[in-house]
């Protein structure tokens, strides 16, 4: 079930948007488990309000809530991976293009010309399109969680490209490069075709974080550590948080082995792991996934073995405190972790 159930999640997040993972755990041990996408507005505002619930626990992107009998109601919401739009295929993109998947996004490279758009020179791009750059609206659909680096070979093409991203709903980010004389040439010139000015000004240019960079390695890491500090930030200011995504991702390519799978739910003070970072084990030992490692790991590992052996679901308090004062380690909290049985 949890490699069927992760599999429709990621496939969820592919499509852009959030997802969560909507699960039902009744008193007599019965588990029921749902994908909701945002895309479909109705159960997504359903599968949130269980935040809202009375006597419900929110940390970070888990939501748990007591349901009626002694049951449990919990909603791990995810976030889809960060995807870097860029446009030009030069010594800049190919840089940014490795720094990106460094870090974990996904990566597309769009440019207008065959020997930059291709495999054999950007090998770690999830895709390459190659295609005019008037063509941009047309050939990538440019999401509201997407980040776009402008870093083409002229301020002509930086016109089209900036031309495209404003057409549809805007990204996270928008960066782009070139001297302050070349931006303000293309600025004039959207604003002067009638694009609207305060939307001109939310595109970070000159691009990247200011750090006297001057080779393409350089820039890229400028401009990755703006694209990181705006996705952190989040929509609203707050710090940008899902639940595990690598996990989940494990548990869709080689969860079916698996016989029980633990959660963070939630957590106080200094722990190893965030709420909603998850483990999936074989009753033998094997793991998916990481909620702490150590002794604290171990101990929770030892009673996911008796559900395993039982049956249904529990949740078990674990404190570090003690723990962390034998080994010398920075973590000294509690976290609340939710054992079930696959």
């Amino acid at each position: 079930m949890a490699q069927e159930i992760y599999g429709q999640l990621i496939e969820a997040l592919r499509a852009g948007g959030r997802a969560a993972v909507v699960s039902r755990y009744a008193a007599d041990g019965a588990i029921s488990k749902r994908v909701v996408a945002e895309a479909d507005a109705g159960a997504w505002a359903e599968a949130m309000a269980a935040g809202g619930l009375p006597d419900a626990v929110v940390d970070g992107p888990v939501a748990a809530a007591p349901t009626e009998g002694g049951g449990l109601m919990v909603v791990e919401t995810y976030l889809p991976k960060p995807r870097l739009i860029i446009l030009g295929g030069g010594h800049i993109a190919l840089a940014l293009s490795q720094m990106a998947k460094l870090v974990d996004f996904s990566v597309l490279v769009f440019d207008d010309r065959p020997s930059f758009a291709n495999r054999e020179r950007f090998p770690s791009a999830d895709e390459v399109v190659m295609d005019d750059f008037t063509r941009l609206f047309e050939r990538v659909r440019i999401r509201p969680t997407d980040f776009v680096c402008i870093v083409t070979r002229g301020h002509k093409h930086d016109q089209e490209c900036l031309e495209g991203v404003l057409k549809g709903a805007p990204p996270a980010y928008t960066g782009m490069i070139g001297s302050r004389r070349r931006v303000a040439i293309v600025m004039k010139q959207l604003e002067a075709a009638g694009y609207d000015r305060a939307a001109l000004e939310k595109v970070h240019t000159p691009i990247g974080v200011s750090i006297g960079a001057v080779t393409p390695a350089e820039i890229s890491v400028s401009i990755m550590a703006e694209v990181i500090s705006v996705l952190r930030a989040g929509p609203s200011g707050g710090a940008a948080a899902g639940c595990d995504i690598e996990t989940a991702e494990a548990l869709a390519r080689e969860g079916g082995g698996m016989d029980a799978l633990l959660t963070i739910l939630d957590t106080h003070g200094p722990v190893p792991r965030e709420t909603g970072a998850k483990m999936a084990m074989t009753y033998e030992g094997r793991i998916i996934g990481t909620i702490g490692g150590g002794c604290a790991e171990s101990g929770v590992m030892q009673e996911a073995r008796a559900v395993i052996r039982g049956g249904g679901w529990k949740t078990t308090e674990v404190d570090m405190t003690d723990t962390a004062e034998e080994d010398g380690m920075v973590c000294g909290g509690h976290m609340r972790v939710l054992i079930e049985k696959i």
